[in-house]
């Protein structure tokens, strides 16, 4: 495929619908410099956005949590978001919205005179690990940890929280792995690069408590569903010894939906029932 720079479309960009290859930025833009900048990663299924205005209502408090202000509103992200998905003649895509402090008078940590800019991509994008839905993933073990809220805002999807994760992904793919599982700055089972994590035992779910980093929207969307299915869920602090107990393992994610993990480190998962059953329902759900 081409690069992601180079394709024909129609990108969203500021309030107007303009040609892909034109949708940039300058190089003194503050979000390259200093990662002001905050997303959302959406799938559209037959149409419709899942959660949509979850995703558009969570983007502007990211922004919120890093000290600025979208200038337009959830209706106004809503009505962009379909206007690109129109354009491109797309019914099942991934849409990306991303907002940013651009280029402006400021060019120091300080940023406040800068313009907050929008745009919102989308395209066609299939399974994110590929066959690992069927097989199950294979995660490696970062070294690096998601820190203490008490130093980044944790609940904002923000470009910057995202640095470790891409470090922690080329390590794993280097060792042939689909991805990585982090701990938290305590030490405790915390989530995937870009994915929440559920464990099975003895026909019960347990799933990383999450004080310290993003509560997934498909998070909490498959807590629901196992919930409704009367499975007893726990959300709590996992030790790492806790892995080897564990009989299935699953990922959740927009971009991840639901895939099973056959392998984290030296332990290995079944990919079993309930996993399997999460990973249909879920797919049932959002297509309906």
């Amino acid at each position: 495929m081409a690069g992601y720079d180079d394709r024909d479309g129609k990108i969203w960009m500021d309030g107007k619908l303009i040609e892909w290859r034109d949708a940039n930025v300058h190089i003194m833009t503050h979000a390259l410099h200093y990662a002001s900048s905050v997303f959302e990663g959406e799938r559209a299924y037959n149409g419709k956005i899942f959660k949509s205005v979850q995703h558009s209502e969570r983007l502007i408090k990211s922004a919120e949590l890093i000290d600025f202000e979208i200038p337009y509103s959830v209706e106004e992200i809503e009505a962009a978001k379909y206007e690109v998905l129109k354009a491109n003649n797309l019914t099942d895509a991934y849409v990306r919205a991303v907002a940013w402090r651009g280029a402006g008078e400021d060019m120091g940590v300080a940023s406040a005179r800068n313009p907050v800019r929008l745009a919102i991509a989308a395209w066609e994008w299939g399974a994110y690990y590929g066959d690992a839905k069927m097989k199950g993933a294979k995660l490696d073990i970062s070294k690096w940890k998601r820190p203490s809220p008490e130093t980044i805002p944790s609940a904002a999807k923000a470009a910057g929280l995202y640095m470790i994760c891409t470090m922690s992904k080329h390590a794993a793919e280097a060792k042939g792995c689909s991805d990585a599982m982090m701990y938290d700055y305590r030490g405790y089972v915390a989530e995937a690069t870009g994915a929440n994590m559920f464990f099975v035992k003895d026909g019960e779910v347990h799933t990383p408590l999450a004080d310290c980093f993003l509560n997934g929207l498909t998070r909490q969307t498959v807590i629901q569903m196992l919930k409704e299915k009367g499975i007893t869920v726990h959300e709590r602090h996992i030790m790492p010894e806790e892995l080897e107990g564990f009989e299935q393992c699953w990922l959740t994610g927009t971009a991840a939906e639901v895939t099973p993990v056959g392998q984290i480190g030296e332990y290995t998962f079944e990919v079993g029932a309930l996993a399997r059953d999460i990973a249909e329902s879920y797919e049932r759900l959002v297509r309906a």
